[in-house]
């Protein structure tokens, strides 16, 4: 729902070319979500510790790995992170019923993580418009220069023939 929104404040009022926005922002809500990700992790830590569990070093990365897999799978599912929440926690030997804990409070926490998901797609289309800069500046002059050219053979026929002596 946010991304007509995103698109047109990067568009508009950060002078994000539309040829990058258009491309990256769709693939970024799909397939970036960090804020989903990361909320997993550490509710699932939480959780953990709430039932007098101390992860070992290896928990915990599997719990980040299965997060991170998990909030990419679910891109598109509202309230996503309580239903992959209880994979994450039976990755590693948790009980899934205390996703109960953090359910009163997942409505609140998913509007940060919308936010931040959100985020992170308008600075990676910002870095990618940046990185760009001259190649779209580049592709610009070329399609103004092959529009002039068809313009020029829709208002004079024997341009044609011109042109390609001339190429």
């Amino acid at each position: 729902a946010t991304l007509p929104v995103t698109i047109t404040s990067l568009e508009q009022r950060n002078g994000i070319d539309p040829r990058i926005s258009r491309f990256v922002l769709p693939i970024g809500a799909t397939i970036n979500m960090d804020g989903t990700a990361l909320y997993e992790a550490v509710a699932a830590i939480f959780i953990a510790q709430m039932n007098g569990i101390f992860p070992s070093i290896t928990q915990v990365i599997a719990i980040s790995i299965t997060a991170t897999a998990a909030s990419i799978g679910a891109a598109g599912i509202p309230q996503a992170g309580l239903v992959t929440m209880v994979m994450v926690l039976d990755t590693v030997g948790l009980p899934s019923e205390s996703v109960s804990i953090i359910l009163s409070l997942d409505w609140l926490l998913d509007r940060f993580r919308t936010t931040l998901n959100v985020f992170g797609d308008t600075i990676g289309a910002g870095i990618i418009n940046h990185l760009s800069e001259h190649e779209l500046h580049m592709m610009t002059e070329r399609d103004k220069a092959e529009s002039e050219v068809q313009h020029n053979r829709n208002l004079n026929p024997e341009a044609k023939h011109e042109d390609e002596q001339r190429f």
